[in-house]
């Protein structure tokens, strides 16, 4: 039987998108500690979507993104959401405008 996570679980509705938060080591290998502008990173994870926008006469307008995509976040934005089992960890929940890229290997 497989565990899913509580963060897996949450469906976003309309065309938002639940993000979690890539956080950088605050610590080098050698142990050195990271300066806070050497650490700050915009980008997380997407780990799950709503089914997207629809339009007044009825079109759906899917989102731009998908699981798994590595996405650039604003810096000021997203609504932080706390989900039960997944402490440490951080997710926030964008618009699909808000979401300013899509970042591919």
């Amino acid at each position: 039987m497989s565990v899913v996570t509580a963060a897996k679980r949450l469906v976003p509705l309309l065309d938002r998108v639940l993000v979690e938060k890539i956080v950088p080591p605050t610590v080098s290998a050698a142990g050195i500690l990271l300066p806070e502008t050497t650490t700050k990173v915009n980008s997380g994870i997407v780990i799950s979507t709503g089914p997207g926008m629809k339009t007044k006469d009825g079109t759906l307008i899917p989102c731009d993104v998908k699981t798994g995509d590595t996405v650039l976040l604003p810096e000021y934005d997203g609504t932080p959401v706390k989900l039960k089992g997944e402490e440490g960890k951080e997710f926030l929940l964008y618009r699909n405008d808000d979401l300013l890229g899509i970042l591919e290997d």
